[in-house]
């Protein structure tokens, strides 16, 4: 299908949308097709090679532990932490899996963990980094199914051998929606020929996949994820998992702002757009429920952004109180889908994948679309909303993804807040103008794709370089 809104926002469990949200959803699509034919009868032994990136740094991404997962049939929209948690003790006790168990049809108990997992780091197979390969074997170690499948950032990911089909599908699909667009120049062709928003373009296109009251419904559960992601965050103290130390900030933050600011002073917008970001990516990286937005890695920025645009906006301020829940809900509506919208150019033309083009696709991509979210929001033209994307980009352009001991922790939870405010900047500058600049998105893009390209694999989620070299774990 062409790309969604639902596509580019999805839910999964932290830390990482490619190194763990896409390798469950590998690892459970083939279960899936282990239990659709008849290979699951016969399954005695189980292969798994991880490749590039997914191996390097896979141990505190989760990447190993969501692989057993996907290969139990979990989804990863629909896995609890404390499900997770609790399945992943028994690996650990057991040793045991049990292969295709939350499929329909019988389940086969395995002795398979961790440990069996072959890790290749240095070798990046020709698609992507980020690259695994699952074996299925029968009593006498003969092959009964063999897939290789590549996550290739913000959850998604392609099977070795259909990318041609993928490409087909979504070319197809693209043809059957209103206001089909690749680049930003189709994107505001549409807009000018309607008189529309993005946001109206975005929900037209949607629309003609599913009913538009079903789109909004899921938009809003969408923002109700992100709710809880931040709430969670506050309840939860002391140290995040890993072995770095790193301590939990946003409860503490949350009680001296509260204190300091008991009615929302819009003096304080940026401590409490900080607050956010830090506590949805604090959720994040102790491996709780987040929406891809359109990362797990930056999955705080456009809930931080989104907490400005609901509390300090024009439309919530002047809106009644009898009004003010139907403002909001539509607030956030047009802000997720603005923001899907710019999702869907980076997606065509680049990537969201910081072991394919470093941090810059992951956080500069969310600071893009939060930008052209908030604008607007704020009232902005679409060149406006346009131009505020190309702004947040172009400073985010060259940025590497060096996390320490390979954990979304540092520098990661801090680089989402500073990114949400680059957004809310981004915004407000493209409104001091009247949409008309030297910098096309589309060109942003594309510099941001090449700068990915030339950049050295060390600082491309591998843990080889940059700050995961030059500062002590302990």
């Amino acid at each position: 299908m062409a790309l969604s809104v639902f596509d580019l926002f999805s839910v999964g469990l932290g830390p990482s949308s490619s190194h763990t949200v896409g390798p469950l959803r590998a690892a459970a699509g083939f279960a899936r097709h282990l239990a659709d034919t008849d290979v699951l009868g016969r399954l005695a032994g189980l292969r798994i090679d991880l490749y590039g990136s997914l191996a390097a740094t896979g141990r505190g991404h989760g990447t190993f532990t969501a692989i057993l997962l996907g290969l139990e049939g979990y989804a990863a929209e629909d896995v609890l932490p404390a499900e997770a948690e609790a399945r992943m003790a028994a690996h650990a006790e057991t040793g045991r899996i049990d292969v295709a168990a939350q499929l329909d049809g019988p389940a086969v108990t395995l002795d398979y963990g961790v440990a069996d997992m072959v890790l290749h780091p240095l070798t990046v197979l020709e698609r992507h980094t980020n690259g695994m390969r699952f074996i299925a074997l029968d009593a006498d170690g003969g092959q009964l199914a063999d897939e290789t499948y590549f996550s290739i950032g913000g959850g998604f990911i392609v099977r070795e051998g259909e990318e041609d089909a993928v490409v087909q599908e979504i070319e197809e699909d693209l043809a059957s929606v209103p206001h089909p667009f690749r680049t930003a120049v189709e994107l505001l062709g549409h807009c000018r020929e309607q008189g529309a928003s993005i946001s109206s373009i975005m929900l037209a296109n949607e629309s003609s996949m599913r009913d538009a009251d079903e789109v909004r419904a899921g938009v809003l559960h969408l923002w109700d994820v992100m709710e809880a992601s931040k709430d969670n965050a506050l309840e939860r103290t002391g140290l995040l998992p890993g072995g770095l130390s790193v301590r939990r900030r946003a409860p503490a933050w949350h009680a001296r702002l509260t204190g300091q600011d008991p009615d929302r002073d819009p003096g304080y917008w940026q401590e409490w757009v900080n607050l956010v970001a830090l506590a949805v990516n604090e959720e994040n990286a102790s491996g709780g429920r987040v929406v891809t937005a359109p990362t797990n890695g930056a999955a705080g920025i456009i809930p931080a952004v989104m907490f400005y645009a609901t509390h300090y906006s024009p439309a919530i301020r002047d809106a009644a109180d009898e009004e003010l829940e139907a403002v909001k809900r539509d607030v956030i509506v047009r802000f997720l889908l603005t923001s899907a919208a710019i999702g869907v150019l980076y997606k065509e033309q680049a990537s969201i994948s910081g072991a394919e083009v470093g941090c810059q696709g992951e956080v500069g991509s969310a600071s893009s679309m939060a930008a052209a979210g908030l604008a607007e929001i704020l009232g902005g033209t679409p060149e406006q909303v346009e131009n505020a994307a190309e702004i947040a980009m172009e400073h985010n352009l060259g940025l590497t993804c060096d996390p320490i001991g390979g954990l979304v922790q540092v520098p990661c939870i801090e680089r989402n807040a500073i990114a949400a405010a680059k957004a809310i900047n981004a915004a407000k500058m493209a409104l001091m103008g009247d949409g008309d600049h030297r910098v096309s998105l589309d060109e942003v893009i594309v510099t941001m794709r090449e700068t990915g390209k030339d950049m050295s694999h060390k600082y491309k989620e591998t843990a080889l370089g940059g700050l995961a070299v030059n500062v002590v774990e302990c």
